[in-house]
């Protein structure tokens, strides 16, 4: 709560009335201009406090008629009269004219944005545009000036998006970004805006015509718009690009400015507002528009949203009626917007949050209003301004000047201490019951009070005040320069730099209390009984004793920039009662307040705090208990918040309490009553102590109504209140007939709700009693309260036991309260699992409501918090939780309003909520049965069945037949129709009934009535519709109708079936009728032996068909052999199957050679879990369906079941007979056998694996894995010659036998003497290839050799196969062919064709030496010759080969 001093201006006594003012938009500084009879006209400035500067006084013969300060320097544009135009520099008093420019009056007067273009016009239309240097001086002559031939009325210049970064446009000049590079040549026309364009030298004026023109300072200009009628004001909304232009009949048009200089109309409204009155415009940013016609209310118009608002007088807040509004004005940074009244006040709308209400103008905001400042005079012009967010007021004969200055308060000894006005206070003696009015003659910037005097302060002035015969008599003031003050007893505390002195009550100094320079100096002060706690601007504490003649230190200096990181400025500090805590609030850097309160301990020398916003306190401070624990919780609701006022009791030292506000968030939404989430304002206390740290005692949201907690002095809270609210509430003292209004309102702490006026004893046991219980040391609680006897002390406990949750000792309250009530709901609430439930629970016993529902929240206990609402008659609230968060109770609670709503009588809105329970059917016929119009006229809208039926049945019972059986046809209930026709004898309209509803129940009645007139045919008939079989058998049996019988009988149970079954068996005849129904009836060994018994083998084969595993064994056997008999052998087999007789099911097979499926056998097969037969018995099993598979020639069928028996050997085996490739390497893979893998091995060799080396590989990789170095040694000696007799590859040969003596000399399964000589004759073979592969490698370098080496090699006695002869023979002829020794070539051709007749020649010489040998030596062709395409022809299989044995040789 605010209080506005207000400083009248000092004028020089030659000016005259004020005409015009206008406020610098940074600096404290007034321009205003006056205008006198006799000296003409005077521009003067003032500063904040209205003190008039000398040096800026200016006086021309003519008035001013424009005043505009420069936007940042504190330079003042003036227009006169008579056409001068003026520029006044403060504080120097420096005057510059421009130069001759206008011959008229200045109408308009604007500077740009950077303060660097200054516009002027005049009455005749004349315009120019002045360039201003930096220090804000003209320079030369007019950039631009233009004739419009019509009066100027306004101008405004179109501000500028922010600046390009110029070293970033440099630097993409510099690398060729033509647009970048426009931007500093304004020369060239481009898109980019030149550096000039960024001074926002745009600017827009009107003419009196209506005509707007838009120019710059390039000389152009332009008509963009007309308008009907005198242009009153032009604004342009930077953020939407649109020009808003206002006339004087308040017609409101917005145009939308095209880059070419065009402008499009998009809106046109008429402002309401009283016609022929000059409207006041206020543009209060964010396109809120605000105006003031002389009417009883202003209006608001949002241009951006095109909403708009009224805000009204309040008469209760002190205006009075018929109160007319003139001018208006905003301040953004305030968010407040004034107004000044006919009647010399000035109302003030704050905006604060909400959701919405009456005078919002945006989403989330409205405006409330405050209470009045009254000012002299009717107040024609408002301008807030300057830094500091001043206001002036100008009325007819002054201007006034206002600052805004917090409400001074004060509370202490039972007084209580708050500013009315900026010289009034109102005193209010709690001890004694009075209150009274202090009246100042200077403004009060604060107060202190005790119980004997009253001190008042203004920063240069103290004045004391006595009590003295029901009034406040002035006892002594004098002066001081002091920014803080306190008093204890008769001396007052007053600062000044690095001191605080200590003055009696006449301000003579007593005392000299010395802060060094690092200590800083003191700015707060604050007693506490007989302490005096210190704070200084270098962020020190200090407290001193005052308990003795002179003040003593209570503590050193304490440095707080030490302790708390990114301090500020102390804001508040306070200690306790016995001096031992200091509670400080302080600011952060930036100078927002800080979210903790911390807490110095003077005799411990430790800091700790409790930070609001996450609602814990330091952890160093915390105790691992449960109490704690659950403390804790508690204060982790407080999270989100910051502390704004601290207090500490005056005499318990342990409790602490502070006020705090919660952060404001855009989606804050307003607070339930009650509830402390999401509340404004919360008042929290605390007991603090060193051995537990900080407790929370209570918290709760601050009472409506009541503006700032004032202090706290046990059993009361104290706050600040508007004048009358607090006699609303009925705590004040009652006050004289003249008294002052009542400024303070009384709130009883929670624990002391009905205490309010107990002794000290009582209140100290009740203290320590929630101390105690906070703490969890239950036997020092229940010590302090050992001798209470009193009911409501007990009460107050049992309350502080609801917000400690502390239920063990509720019960011992309840018990000494005599609360037997209260006690059993306590134990029948120990069946919810949350503690929150019980407690709430006790909260409704003991009348805590509010707690009560916030605990159920806390606790999402909603089925609770539902019954909670009924049980106390909110049942709007019942029905919300019901339908948001209980909607498992939704109908019962619609069910019960109802209830609640009919015993109120409010029949109609009860109907309604039976129909939403769902229970309308019987609860409204019961409501409404004694009014039975209305219940027809309910039950004829309604159009229910039910209803129908049950007015039907109604009307039956009052004998009206012909009624009910229209409301029976309406409700489609066949069954009544049926039976009031039967019962009027109508039997063939019944019928007709029955026939076409099919109605079960109707049938039945029919029936009944027809059997009874023995009409049987009929009686069966309905008795079939309505499905009641055993009735129509029962007829059928008792009037001989067999043909019936049966179909009925197959229609109806296996009861009825066995029934006509035994009946067709003892008349003899239908036997197979018999057979079927005890088929049917499931009854298959009656069936079976009627039927072997009679002979009727179709029955028996249809019997067979459903017999299963859990068939009879005996009637299994039994039907198999009848198969067996009659050639049947599937059937029999499968019968045998079921039977589990799998061997002989098996040997029928093979006997009768049948086919095994793949289902037949899967049907033998046991599973491994079965407990029929044993596991080696299951494995025999399927050993012989596997060998019945593998005489079928069914080997994939039998590799399958070999597995499952785990003869994976005997699988392989008929896997191989089968002769898939591929499944035979699959399962020799999964298979990891040894002979499984030799076995596949073997297999594979049998197969072209010259031809495919994927075969090749598996080979090997079997060979290798079954261990088996002999046979993978014999397979690499089949690979060796087959390079040799297929590709006469000896290299690939020879690496083939190396890979075979490496694994002939790892067989382990030869004898010893075996060995040896197979790796002899293996090495004696590698030799002979070596040799001969060395022998074809030297033929390039020493071919002499080379003959040499195979000469030798044709002398080996053993040289075929390692090295077949034909090849070195080959070799030699070729060899001769090439050195043209022809005799020669042809002599071991000769010696070829001896040593080896059936050689062919061609394989081994080239047809090319073949035919130089024939025409050499002259023989004849030799038909022994061959074409050797086919040798070519297998290149690419030898390729394949080879990349085969590089793998394995690589391996």
């Amino acid at each position: 709560m605010a209080v506005y001093f207000d400083h009248r201006i000092e004028p020089p006594e030659s000016n005259g009335d004020p005409t015009h003012m206008t406020w610098h938009s940074t600096q404290p500084v007034l321009a205003v201009s006056s205008m006198s009879p006799e000296t003409g006209g005077a521009v003067d400035l003032y500063l904040q406090q209205g003190e008039h500067v000398a040096s800026c006084h200016v006086q021309r013969s003519s008035p001013a008629s424009v005043l505009r300060w420069h936007p940042s320097k504190a330079v003042l544009a003036v227009g006169w009269h008579a056409g001068e135009v003026l520029l006044l520099s403060h504080p120097s008093g420096e005057q510059g004219s421009l130069p001759a420019a206008h011959t008229s009056g200045i109408a308009v007067l604007e500077w740009n944005g950077a303060g660097s273009r200054l516009l002027t016009g005049d009455q005749t239309g004349v315009l120019a545009l002045w360039k201003v240097d930096a220090r804000g001086r003209v320079q030369g002559p007019p950039l631009a000036k233009h004739s419009y031939g019509k009066a100027l009325t306004c101008c405004v210049f179109r501000p500028v998006a922010p600046a390009e970064d110029v070293a970033q446009l440099a630097r993409a000049a510099v690398s060729g970004d033509e647009s970048a590079l426009d931007m500093f040549n304004w020369r060239t026309p481009g898109t980019g805006p030149s550096p000039k364009t960024q001074e926002g030298t745009v600017f827009f004026v009107s003419t009196d015509d209506g005509c707007v023109h838009c120019g710059d300072d390039k000389g152009r200009s332009s008509p963009v718009l007309t308008v009907d009628g005198h242009v009153q004001r032009l604004l342009y909304l930077e953020r939407r690009g649109v020009l808003a232009v206002i006339t004087e009949n308040l017609l409101l048009s917005q145009y939308r400015l095209g880059p070419e200089g065009g402008a499009q109309e998009i809106m046109k409204v008429k402002l309401s507002g009283r016609s022929g009155q000059i409207a006041d415009i206020a543009w209060a940013e964010r396109g809120l528009l605000v105006t003031a016609t002389g009417e009883q209310v202003i209006r608001l118009w949002d241009l951006e949203r095109d909403d708009n608002s009224v805000l009204a007088l309040d008469e209760s807040l002190g205006f009075e009626k018929g109160e007319t509004l003139h001018c208006v004005a905003h301040c953004a940074a305030k968010e407040l917007l004034a107004a000044g009244t006919s009647r010399g006040r000035i109302a003030m709308w704050r905006s604060v949050p909400s959701a919405s209400g009456h005078g919002e103008v945006e989403s989330g905001c409205q405006w409330k209003l405050q209470t009045p400042t009254e000012v002299e005079g009717n107040v024609s012009q408002l301008q807030w301004g300057s830094g500091l967010n001043l206001l002036a007021a100008r009325s007819i004969s002054t201007v006034l000047i206002l600052s805004e200055h917090v409400m001074s308060t004060h509370f202490s000894q039972q007084v209580a201490a708050v500013q009315l006005t900026p010289n009034q206070l109102s005193v209010t003696y709690f001890s004694a019951g009075k209150q009274l009015r202090l009246c100042s003659d200077t403004h009060i910037k604060g107060v202190c009070i005790t119980k004997d005097t009253v001190t008042v302060w203004n920063g240069r002035r103290v004045a004391v005040y006595e009590p003295s015969q029901g009034v406040l008599r002035s006892t002594g003031s004098f002066l001081c320069e002091s920014s803080a003050l306190a008093v204890h007893g008769g001396d007052i505390y007053t600062v000044e730099p690095q001191r605080v002195q200590v003055r009696t009550m006449q301000g003579t100094v007593k005392q000299l209390l010395p802060f060094s320079e690092a200590e800083g100096n003191p700015v707060l002060l604050s007693v506490c009984q007989s302490f005096l706690a210190v704070g200084t601007d270098s962020a020190h504490v200090k407290v001193y004793d005052l308990s003795r003649r002179e003040a003593k230190p209570h503590c050193a200096a304490k440095n707080l920039r030490d302790q708390i990181p990114n301090l500020g400025a102390l804001v508040s500090v306070k200690c306790n009662s016995t001096g031992s805590q200091i509670s400080i609030l302080v600011t952060q850097v930036n100078g927002r307040p800080d979210h903790r309160v911390y807490f110095y301990d003077v005799e411990m020398d430790t800091l700790s705090y409790f930070d609001f916003f996450t609602g814990r306190p330091a952890t160093a401070g915390l105790q691992p208990d449960d109490p704690e624990r659950r403390n804790l919780d508690r204060m982790a609701e407080l999270h989100g918040r910051f502390p704004i006022s601290q207090f500490w009791d005056e005499s318990e030292p342990r409790l602490f309490v502070c006020e705090t506000l919660l952060k404001a968030t855009s989606s804050q939404q307003p607070a339930p009553p009650g509830s402390l989430e999401g509340a404004d304002v919360i008042v929290v206390s605390f007991f603090c102590t060193q051995e537990h740290g900080l407790l929370l005692q209570d918290c709760y949201p601050r009472p409506a109504g009541v503006e700032a907690l004032l202090a706290m002095d046990v059993p009361f809270y104290y706050f600040t209140c508007k004048p009358g609210e607090a006699l609303a509430e009925g705590e004040q003292p009652s006050a004289q007939p003249n008294s002052t209004p009542h400024m303070v309102s009384r709130r009883v702490l929670r624990d002391f709700t009905g205490l309010e006026d107990c002794d000290k004893p009582t209140r100290d046991a009740m203290l320590n009693f929630s101390f105690y219980l906070t703490i969890g040391d239950m036997d020092e609680a229940f010590k302090s309260i050992r001798l209470i006897k009193s009911k409501t002390v007990w009460e107050n406990m049992a309350r502080m036991c609801v917000k400690s949750r502390r239920l063990d000792v509720a019960r011992v309250c309840l018990g000494n309260m005599g609360h037997a009530q209260g006690a059993r709901a306590l134990r029948e609430a120990e069946v919810h699992p949350e503690l929150e439930a019980r407690v709430a629970v006790l909260a409704i016993q003991l009348g805590m409501l509010d707690d009560a529902e916030r605990l159920y929240k806390s606790c999402k206990r909603y089925d609770l918090l539902n019954k909670f609402y009924q049980a106390t008659g909110q049942w709007q609230q019942a029905l919300e939780t019901a339908e948001t968060n209980d909607r498992v109770h939704l109908r019962t609670t619609y069910y019960s309003y109802a209830k609640h709503l009919e015993a109120m009588g409010d029949r109609s809105l009860a109907l309604v909520h039976y129909e939403k329970s769902d229970t309308y059917r019987f609860e409204v016929p019961r409501m409404l049965l004694e009014d039975v119009v209305s219940l027809e006229l309910y039950i004829n809208k309604t159009k229910e069945k039910s209803l129908y039926k049950w007015w039907g049945q109604y009307l039956e019972s009052q004998s009206d037949l012909e009624s009910a059986l229209r409301y029976y046809e309406y409700a489609q209930d066949y069954l009544s129709l049926v039976r009031v026709y039967c019962y009027l004898g109508n039997l063939q309209k019944a019928a007709e009934i029955a026939n076409e509803t099919g109605n079960r129940a109707a049938s039945y009645h029919l029936a009944r009535q027809y059997e009874s007139q023995e009409d049987i045919k009929q009686s069966v008939h309905f008795y079939t519709r309505a499905q009641a079989y055993n009735n129509a058998i029962r007829l059928c049996k008792e009037n001989g109708l067999d043909d019936q019988l049966m179909n009925l009988a197959l229609l109806s149970n296996p009861e009825d079936m066995m029934e006509a079954a035994c009946y067709y068996e003892e008349k003899g005849d239908h036997m197979d009728r018999a057979v079927m129904l005890y088929h049917k009836a499931g009854h298959f060994s009656k069936a079976l032996e009627l039927a072997f018994s009679t002979q009727q083998f179709g029955a028996l084969q249809l019997i067979a068909e459903d017999l299963d595993e859990n068939s009879d064994p005996t009637l299994l056997s039994r039907c198999s052999d009848f198969f067996i008999k009659h050639s049947q052998y599937e059937k029999a087999v499968e019968l045998l199957v079921v039977a589990k007789k799998y061997h002989e099911a098996l040997q029928l097979c093979l006997d009768q050679n049948l086919t095994i499926s793949e289902e037949f056998a899967e049907s033998m097969t046991v599973s491994r879990d079965s407990k029929e037969i044993s596991e080696e018995a299951r494995r025999d099993l399927l050993e012989r369906i596997a060998d019945c598979c593998m005489r079928q020639g069914n080997y994939h069928l039998a590799t399958k079941k070999y597995t499952q028996a785990g003869s994976k050997v005997k699988a392989m085996k008929a896997l191989l007979k089968s002769g898939d490739t591929e499944k035979i390497v699959f399962f020799a893979g999964v298979s990891r056998q040894k002979e499984i893998y030799i076995m596949a091995a073997n297999y594979l060799q049998s197969l072209d694996w010259r031809s495919d080396p994927e075969i090749m590989k598996n080979i090997i990789g079997f060979y290798t894995k079954g261990r088996a170095p002999d046979l993978l040694a014999g397979f690499y000696e089949a690979c060796a010659q087959v390079e040799i007799d297929e590709y006469q590859n000896y290299e690939k040969a020879l690496g083939a036998l190396s890979e075979a003596y490496k694994c002939l000399s790892k067989a382990k399964a030869l004898s010893a003497e075996e060995q040896d000589r197979r790796l002899a004759r293996m090495q004696h073979r590698i030799s002979l290839v070596k040799r001969f592969v060395q022998a074809r490698r030297l033929f390039e370098e020493d071919p002499a050799e080379a003959v040499l080496l195979c000469k030798s090699l044709l002398e080996e006695a053993e040289l075929d196969p390692a090295v077949r002869i034909g090849d070195a023979y080959g070799f030699l002829v070729e060899h001769y062919c090439r050195q043209g020794s022809f005799q020669e070539a042809y002599h071991t051709l000769e010696e070829m064709t001896k040593r080896v007749p059936s050689l062919n020649v061609a394989f081994y010489v080239s047809q090319r030496s073949l035919e130089a040998l024939q025409r050499a030596v002259g023989l004849p062709p030799m038909g022994v010759m061959q074409d050797r395409g086919n040798k070519q022809d297998s290149g690419d299989e030898e390729d394949e080969v080879e990349e085969v044995m590089e793998d394995v040789q690589g391996d």
